[in-house]
């Protein structure tokens, strides 16, 4: 069912990774939807990033873009900084850049292993400890909300479902699901909630392979009960 739009993350600022297309590209509207002052954060394609922030403010919504390598420490500090410096803190992350680099185990290369870790685990790591050193710095505000902050980490099913031929996305999203459960643990006394979301089959640039054809998609629904994307 569609969510109507309210204004329940009113005062609020939303950090969404990867924000110029598919899942966050959609996340990041649904935020601004709600309410939500929006970071349209990416790593390439301008043009994109500028186009999301562009239907947000159109639809009276409040966003930014920031280009930012989220494997790069100093790039995540620096994005943080100036959101804080532009809508005064951070209260929800959404850690949703990602990307594939696949082959078959015994042909990947060391390079390809390690950017895919660096981008899908890495990444997530150091945002999730910027957005934590901020909430705590920042302080609870019960009149915005009752959580300190909150970080919703964009996993896969293949977090708990193998994927031959995709051992360094798997590995990576595996390492999200145990990074968030144990953030989770560790902040959640002090009103951080720590959130993962595991997607199936969606209709995306990352997966595009495996449903740009008609004989790609029947396989792909093959393994869908539901028979849908």
């Amino acid at each position: 069912m569609y969510q109507q739009p309210n204004n329940r993350l009113k005062k609020q600022t939303c950090i969404v990774t990867g924000a110029n297309s598919g899942i966050g590209r959609a996340v990041a509207v649904a935020m601004a939807r709600d309410g939500a002052n929006v970071v349209v954060n990416y790593v390439s394609g301008d043009e994109a990033a500028a186009q999301v922030v562009d239907e947000i403010k159109q639809a009276g919504g409040s966003a930014i873009a920031i280009k930012a390598d989220v494997s790069k420490e100093e790039q995540v500090v620096e994005m943080f900084r100036e959101t804080v410096a532009t809508f005064g803190t951070v209260d929800i992350l959404v850690n949703n850049a990602g990307l594939q680099r696949d082959a078959a185990f015994h042909e990947m290369s060391l390079r390809d292993w390690q950017f895919v870790l660096d981008v899908n685990l890495t990444g997530q790591f150091l945002c999730a400890r910027e957005a934590i050193r901020e909430f705590l710095r920042r302080g609870p505000r019960p009149d915005v909300s009752v959580a300190l902050g909150k970080i919703i980490c964009m996993s896969s099913v293949h977090e708990v479902i193998p994927w031959a031929g995709h051992v360094n996305y798997a590995a990576s999203k595996g390492g999200v699901m145990l990074m968030m459960k144990s953030l989770a643990q560790e902040y959640g006394p002090m009103k951080i909630r720590v959130n993962s979301i595991g997607p199936g089959a969606i209709k995306t640039p990352i997966n595009r392979s495996a449903w740009e054809t008609p004989e790609a998609e029947q396989k792909l629904l093959g393994l869908i009960p539901y028979k849908r994307v």
